[in-house]
């Protein structure tokens, strides 16, 4: 048996990395007391693995660490547990109990919903490029992979794209393959606009995946 814990990250703790914020969980999970497994060997740590990676300094109220168990548990139980061992900065929001088969969390994203609040010098002008982003067939923008950077068409990445007051409301793609960070967004906002990147504030809304119809669907539903 495994358990989703779906959590989010405020304000406060946004500066942890992710590393530290795995290095937190694994004790955080031996101080549930729930029957976690372990891995074998001579440094035997919890089985747990995370949906996506938080980059340092956004937030977000929807982050899913997924973990196994060595024997049945119920939902509410581990929720409790969990409620206790977590800081108030570190909110539960849903707990699911999922069968091992269940495919891993990280194998399920395709995308995610964001808001992105900007302000300062060129926010405006950057808000306001989103329609002449929109507009256009093809955006390439300069992205930094695994084998250096390279030039990508970002269009078809921004599934969705919408201003509101100061801030984007986005849902990008996030695959292996296909990714598009909100950060690289801006930038390409600013850069359509030709004005100076201006200061960003980057909230995750959401992680999606793909239902058995083929429609984007909230992660912790599939």
């Amino acid at each position: 048996m495994r358990a989703m814990i779906r959590f989010g990250k405020q304000p406060r703790l946004r500066f942890i990395s992710h590393l530290d914020l795995q290095r937190f969980f694994q004790r955080a999970l031996n101080r549930t007391g729930l029957p976690i497994r372990y891995t074998q060997g001579f440094n035997p740590h919890p089985v747990m693995s995370f949906a996506s990676a938080l980059a340092l300094g956004w937030t977000s109220e929807y982050e899913v660490l997924d973990f196994a168990l060595a024997a049945p548990m119920g939902r509410a139980r581990t929720e409790e547990a969990f409620r206790a061992a977590l800081p108030e900065d570190l909110p539960v929001y849903e707990v699911r109990m999922v069968d091992d088969r269940h495919l891993a969390p990280m194998a399920l994203v395709c995308a995610a919903d964001y808001r992105i609040a900007l302000s300062g010098d060129g926010a405006d002008a950057t808000l306001a490029a989103v329609e002449a982003f929109l507009s256009r067939g093809q955006v390439m923008a300069l992205r930094r992979t695994k084998s250096g950077e390279r030039e990508v068409d970002v269009r078809p990445l921004a599934l969705e794209l919408a201003r509101e007051g100061a801030e984007l409301h986005a849902r990008l793609a996030l695959t292996e393959r296909d990714a598009l960070k909100p950060d690289l967004l801006v930038q390409t906002l600013a850069g359509l606009a030709g004005v100076e990147v201006p200061e960003m504030r980057i909230h995750r809304i959401c992680l999606l995946g793909t239902d058995g119809a083929g429609a984007l669907a909230p992660l912790m539903s599939l």
